[in-house]
């Protein structure tokens, strides 16, 4: 099933069960106010939604337009965000770019940090930035939303804990990082807000493209209105989403509406390299950074600036037929 939370003037939404093709919505306050409710009464809400999910295919019940630019974050908070590296691609390639060596422990010991959850941008919100010298990117990602789930769950037992999938752009201040980095702490500043897609899905609704806790679709990142990206979530995951949600409850109980992201939705070249801009007739990249390492070896610097007021990004991905899964984040930079 498909659900979204629509604004509606409260910090956390109405909680609306999303037609297949994103045309339509039925409210599901009836049933749990908000998706945080659902969340917290999985089991007991579960089964009822998706009989309104079957309802709204097949219009038996009264249903409104859906317009993605009247949606929230499916969580607009949450009790935890937190952003692992499935993707070990993107690892090498940024670190490569800080002139950093990536440990062999990362490809067994995924990366992980806790970003902030307290407000997430809706998926149309403009982005805000203070000072172009901070470096801002976007990073087209996937992420899974868990019930409860136990401390010390194997991989495969935190699958069955994944309720939904949703897109992530992780915003990221690049030229805040490595000062961060170097106090021996982590992210913090360079991390605001990010944005997740309008809908969110249940893993059923992804059919064969969901295997092995990991999707088997291009993630699509189109950046001032150019195709930028069209890596394969699939291809190149060191790491599924089931072993980071493992990975994050090795030592505490994860709380239910608790959000682990993939990292940046990164693929190698055909023959192990880099690979190619989409416009070059590679799979392209799912943020700057990585363009930019890769001018960077190619011609001693980098040439592709990162964002600054004006830009726009999008992401979005298709089923095999070519419609959207989960609606299209849309965001503009702008001066905060």
């Amino acid at each position: 099933m498909k659900l979204a939370t629509l604004k509606n003037g409260t910090r956390d939404g109405k909680l609306v069960v999303v037609s297949k093709d994103l045309t339509r919505y039925c409210a599901a306050d009836n049933i749990a106010p908000t998706m945080q409710a659902a969340l917290d009464n999985w089991d007991e809400v579960a089964p009822k939604l998706e009989a309104l999910y079957t309802d709204v295919g097949h219009q038996a019940v009264p249903c409104e337009r859906f317009h993605e630019r009247e949606a929230h974050s499916p969580l607009p908070r949450a009790y935890q965000w937190a952003d692992g590296s499935a993707y070990i691609n993107h690892v090498e390639l940024v670190r490569k770019a800080r002139g950093a060596e990536v440990p062999e422990s990362f490809y067994h010991d995924p990366l992980m940090y806790q970003g902030g959850s307290d407000n997430f941008l809706a998926p149309r919100d403009d982005i805000p930035l203070k000072d172009t010298k901070w470096g801002c990117d976007m990073e087209g990602e996937i992420a899974v939303i868990t019930d409860d789930v136990p401390m010390g769950v194997s991989s495969e037992e935190a699958a069955d804990h994944i309720k939904l999938v949703m897109l992530v752009n992780d915003v990221s201040l690049r030229g805040l990082i490595p000062g961060e980095l170097a106090k021996g702490f982590g992210f913090f500043q360079s991390k605001p807000a990010s944005a997740f897609s309008p809908v969110a899905v249940t893993p059923d609704e992804l059919g064969d493209a969901w295997k092995g806790s990991v999707i088997h679709l291009p993630l699509m990142v189109d950046y001032n209105g150019e195709p930028f990206g069209r890596a394969n979530a699939g291809v190149d995951a060191t790491f599924s989403l089931a072993d980071l949600v493992a990975h994050a409850a090795k030592t505490r109980d994860l709380g239910a509406g608790t959000i682990i992201g993939s990292g940046t939705v990164s693929n190698q070249g055909p023959d192990g390299d880099p690979g190619k801009p989409v416009a070059d007739g590679g799979l392209g990249y799912s943020c700057i950074a990585e363009i930019r390492m890769i001018e960077t070896i190619a011609d001693g610097e980098a040439k592709t600036r990162f964002m600054a007021p004006g830009d726009t990004v999008r992401v979005e991905m298709k089923d095999a037929e070519g419609r959207s899964i989960f609606g299209a984040i849309e965001q503009k930079v702008v001066e905060g």
